[in-house]
């Protein structure tokens, strides 16, 4: 890749000289370019570097996505069209045009309801104690429907489906009945688990405080604070992750810098965390 795109300058603006060409996790490859022209050369490109090593780009799996592109030609691969997609996973996660994650969400509550059903027979042994089937519940179901939450856009509708989940898996564990009257706060109290936002918001800040520890120059670390080119369209803004991130930075009472100096510090870094998800919790 680095051969592909030493020098070419056909990625999106990253920093004021810089620009990203592609993200790379092993064979995963994502290029990114910011016209039709630079996508096609850029392809080509790869595509004929690849050739040389021996490597082939496998068509079928091989997605074009375009956003605020007014172009409407297409992408050829050794003379051969591209798909063009409205979305399409990347590792394990949905990206889409819409830049949002209901789809997301979606998904990762669906992938949970199967591993949840999968072990029926679990929930309902009564060799089991609660504790056994709660750890169980914690370690292989909502690995899947938490996956990524910690860059989640989070709204009131999505923490509400996915506690509506949480909760209906609980009281499935629990053996309560849709009849018996039972408050969510009890709910969780018995379960020791505590409400879906805090545990993303606990989660989002912990990768927070891993990501600025990483170098300056980490493409994830300017991630956070990069502005995307382009304009966006008349009307209310929508809600981002990084207003979120914002709102919180405010809740906390410090300013960005402060919370980078503070970030090197893990212990000092796991106390303000807590104490954000506490704050939250007592304002919900």
């Amino acid at each position: 890749m680095k051969t592909s795109t030493e020098q070419k300058k056909n990625g999106i603006q990253w920093t004021l000289w810089e620009q990203l060409e592609d993200l790379d996790f092993a064979d995963d490859l994502a290029l990114l370019s910011h016209s039709q022209q630079q996508r096609q050369e850029k392809t080509s490109i790869v595509a004929e570097n690849s050739r040389r090593l021996g490597l082939n780009i496998y068509r079928g799996k091989s997605k074009i996505l375009k956003i605020n592109s007014a172009s409407t030609a297409l992408i050829l691969l050794e003379d051969v069209a591209l798909e063009e997609v409205e979305s399409f996973t990347y590792l394990g996660s949905i990206v889409d045009k819409k830049g949002g994650t209901d789809a997301d969400v979606r998904v990762q509550i669906g992938k949970a309801r199967a591993a949840f059903k999968q072990l029926k027979n679990v929930w309902k042994a009564s060799k089991l104690t609660k504790n056994t089937k709660l750890r169980l519940f914690n370690t292989t179901v909502k690995p899947f429907l938490l996956y990524g939450a910690e860059t989640w856009r989070t709204s009131l509708s999505k923490m509400n489906r996915l506690q509506t989940f949480i909760n209906g898996c609980l009281r499935i564990i629990l053996k309560i009945k849709w009849l018996e009257k039972i408050s969510n706060q009890e709910l969780w109290q018995q379960t020791s688990q505590m409400p879906v936002e805090q545990e993303i918001l606990r989660r989002r800040w912990g990768w927070v405080g891993h990501t600025l520890r990483k170098l300056g120059c980490s493409t994830t670390r300017r991630a956070l604070t990069w502005n995307p080119q382009g304009k966006r369209k008349r009307g209310r803004p929508r809600n981002t992750w990084c207003r979120d991130l914002e709102a919180d930075t405010k809740r906390l009472g410090h300013t960005w810098k402060q919370l980078e100096s503070l970030a090197g510090d893990r212990d000092a870094w796991r106390t303000l965390v807590g104490g954000l998800c506490l704050t939250r919790g007592s304002q919900a």
